[in-house]
């Protein structure tokens, strides 16, 4: 009946019929047709060759450096050897204006002879399109390049109010068996004479016995900015490749004597980027870890005593800035082929509130780093007589990461006030040695082990 009723229907009024007819039908088509194409335009928007070509695409966010990635991350093991050509480019929005007239454009600029290595279509034919002179420091680099840039050592900035607080330093530790040390390579601010305050700390810890050896100098600011390869005296840390090279030869406080060669070797991956904190009237505080983790080798002699440091492991960062007022809490712990590393800086109140400087937790794998957050709460506890006894560190960013790390006080080594003069704060300085326990994970890999570590924290006097 229904279908009676239809045909009826249609041939009642065969020309509206055949309108709408044709009307659906052509519907239909062009729907078809605009399907069809958006899949095609889709594919094609995602097609690596409409930035430059390539098989894969990073897309970084402006913090992240990108001449780090190409000479860092992607120069690990597990990378080296499947990356042909590494091309950065930039993308930003200009305006192109002519005759009172502006109009928006989007520019992408990127490295002619790398663009052209990808296949890059745009730029083949373009003869006049060379490298320049900025263009070839990136084709240049290399991991052992990219290491002593950001090892380098900064001129002081024009910042009257804190100028008298600059320092800038090398600092080293390393664990072999039940040997430990901790070394920094200091140099300050410039004296009335325009030289530069230097001097070389180390801190040998054997068997539960502590030692100290130090010695003061002053060299020029030409000298200073020779680092990372910077000489005090008889004593001198280089980087040849990928190597700290490390002779030491120091008076012990009272009698004594260290003398010996150490080397730590850095890795492409595993290093921390430069990270700069700024507050007013010009404050600013910098970091960089260029060996989160690496082999440490070598021999000290103490008064006719060796104490080895083959197969050992070693850490190496660096500061910079004005360290007037300045206050910090910092851990690090290596465990296999994991390094974890959490810091907080706290300025004096007349640069910057301290209350709003977050805390930060990274997590390295052998090839780079696996997790960062800022999301972090670093609680300490004393003992009865006020010292570090232990500290407690929580950290998360969503689901995907989440840390604790606990760290047990097993030994303090003290700095007091009067030997920390450019901090000039009134706080005691504590480098601690001790045992970390870490649980947590990142994405799928659980975190869970004991190792021994390091922290430095303050506390007043």
């Amino acid at each position: 009946m229904i279908g009676r009723l239809a045909i009826r229907s249609l041939t009642a009024h065969p020309v509206r019929s055949a309108v709408l007819a044709a009307g659906f039908g052509g519907g239909v088509g062009v729907m078809a047709i605009l399907l069809g194409v958006a899949e095609v335009v889709l594919e094609q928007s995602r097609a690596p060759a409409l930035v430059g070509g390539g098989e894969v695409m990073l897309l970084l966010p402006p913090e992240v450096p990108g001449r780090l990635i190409i000479s860092g991350a992607l120069q690990s093991d597990a990378l080296r050897s499947r990356i042909r050509t590494a091309a950065p480019s930039h993308t930003e929005a200009l305006s192109l204006i002519h005759e009172g007239l502006e109009v928006p454009v989007d520019a992408r600029g990127g490295i002619p002879s790398l663009e052209r290595s990808l296949g890059d279509p745009e730029t083949a034919g373009v003869t006049g399109w060379q490298d320049s002179q900025e263009d070839i420091v990136w084709t240049q680099d290399t991991p052992e390049k990219v290491l002593r840039y950001i090892d380098r050592f900064h001129p002081i900035p024009d910042a009257p109010a804190w100028s008298d607080s600059w320092a800038e330093w090398l600092y080293f530790n390393g664990r072999a068996g039940d040997a430990r040390f901790y070394l920094t390579f200091l140099v300050g601010p410039a004296t009335a004479d325009g030289r530069r305050t230097a001097g070389i700390r180390l801190q040998l810890n054997r068997g539960g016995r502590l030692e100290t050896f130090s010695e003061s100098h002053t060299i020029t600011d030409a000298e200073a900015l020779l680092a990372p390869d910077l000489k005090l005296g008889a004593s001198f840390v280089s980087l040849v490749g990928m190597q700290y090279r490390v002779h030491l030869d120091l008076p012990g406080q009272g009698e004594g004597r260290v003398v010996g060669d150490l080397t730590i070797e850095a890795s492409a991956g595993r290093l921390v980027p430069p990270l700069e904190i700024t507050g007013a009237r010009g404050w600013l505080s910098g970091y960089v870890v260029p060996v989160m983790s690496g082999r440490l080798d070598g021999e000290l002699e103490v008064d006719g005593d060796s104490i080895s440091f083959a197969d050992g492991s070693g850490y190496h960062d660096h500061n910079w800035g004005f360290w007037q007022g300045v206050s910090w809490q910092w851990g690090q712990v290596q465990h296999e082929d994991l390094s974890i590393l959490y810091g907080r800086v706290f300025p004096p109140s007349e640069a910057a509130d301290p209350d709003r400087i977050p805390g930060f937790v990274g997590v390295l794998g052998p090839d780079g780093p696996l997790a960062y957050t800022d999301n972090v709460t670093i609680t300490e506890t004393n003992d009865e007589h006020g010292q570090p006894q232990s500290v407690v560190v929580t950290a998360n960013r969503g689901i995907n990461f989440e840390i604790d790390v606990a760290f047990e006080v097993e030994s303090a080594i003290t700095t007091g006030a009067a030997g920390s003069r450019l901090l000039a704060n009134s706080l005691d300085f504590f480098q601690l040695n001790g045992t970390y326990t870490v649980t947590g994970h990142i994405d799928d890999q659980t975190l869970a082990f004991t190792a021994p570590g390091s922290a430095e924290t303050f506390r007043g006097r």
